[in-house]
């Protein structure tokens, strides 16, 4: 079959019109409109991307169906983590707050979407729908990352998680994490090269964890402004120790 030529505009808003669409879907069933909302409309639009992708209508077919079969699992995981959220954030006043107004679940959601086609063997759309939530929130998250349930990034800014990373459930991310990979050469795309994080570890703002082989064990506390390359075992402290210094009257400037 002849492959479709691509038009970047014309995709662009093809697929930012579907990311809406789907997320539309996924807030309005887990506030309990789930009755009241048009699934007809998301799904209709997904199958026009997928066919826009791939010429193969049978296989498109396909792979809409198992999506449709797979996507009450995608609200059930969702509905974990916005709880999660909720619980774990003080500032959160209500459940529809950390649905409708916070950029870690409109990022996570965008992700459990995109990680669902991408296991169905859909290619180019997953990752144009994350990147989708990166442009909206500054989080970076490859549809291909395993992320299990009850997560949550607060705040997210310059969160940035690999193609190969694996989290596990009750895991926290706060701002300027980067679950990374050492540099490594393209033949070598194909080998696990980001971290593993287990479960109920929380990894405080501005924290680097690189390399497929470092593995962070479970409820462990990773500080603020870690460099890490190496695993740590389970319930482990890691932090980095500064000093700021506060000398008074050493600069005594008076106002004119």
């Amino acid at each position: 079959m002849e492959k479709n030529k691509l038009n970047y505009i014309e995709t662009r808003r093809m697929v930012e019109d579907l990311s809406d669409s789907l997320t539309e879907l996924v807030i309005e069933s887990l506030l309990g409109a789930g009755q009241t909302v048009d699934t007809e409309k998301p799904y209709s639009k997904l199958y026009k991307a997928l066919r826009y992708f791939n010429s193969d209508t049978s296989q498109c077919q396909r792979q809409l169906e198992i999506v449709y079969q797979g996507f009450q699992g995608v609200l059930d995981t969702l509905s974990h983590d916005a709880n999660f959220i909720y619980l774990n954030d003080p500032a959160a006043q209500s459940l529809e707050e950390v649905l409708l107004a916070y950029p870690g679940f409109f990022a996570i959601a965008h992700y459990r979407v995109a990680n669902l086609l991408h296991r169905v063997g859909v290619n180019i759309l997953p990752r144009m729908i994350t990147e989708y939530a990166h442009s909206k929130t500054g989080i970076d998250i490859h549809p291909a990352a395993t992320i299990g349930r009850e997560f949550c990034i607060d705040h997210g800014t310059g969160v940035v998680i690999g193609e190969t990373t694996i989290i596990g459930q009750r895991v926290k991310l706060y701002q300027g994490v980067t679950l990374g990979a050492l540099s490594v050469s393209k033949s070598l795309s194909a080998t696990k090269r980001h971290p593993t994080i287990e479960d109920d570890v929380i990894i405080y703002a501005g924290s680097t964890i690189l390399g497929g082989e470092t593995v962070i064990g479970h409820d462990s506390v990773i500080g603020g402004n870690v460099w890490l390359i190496k695993s740590v075992p389970p319930f482990s402290m890691v932090y980095h120790e500064s000093k700021v210094i506060v000398q008074q009257g050493k600069f005594n400037h008076k106002m004119k």
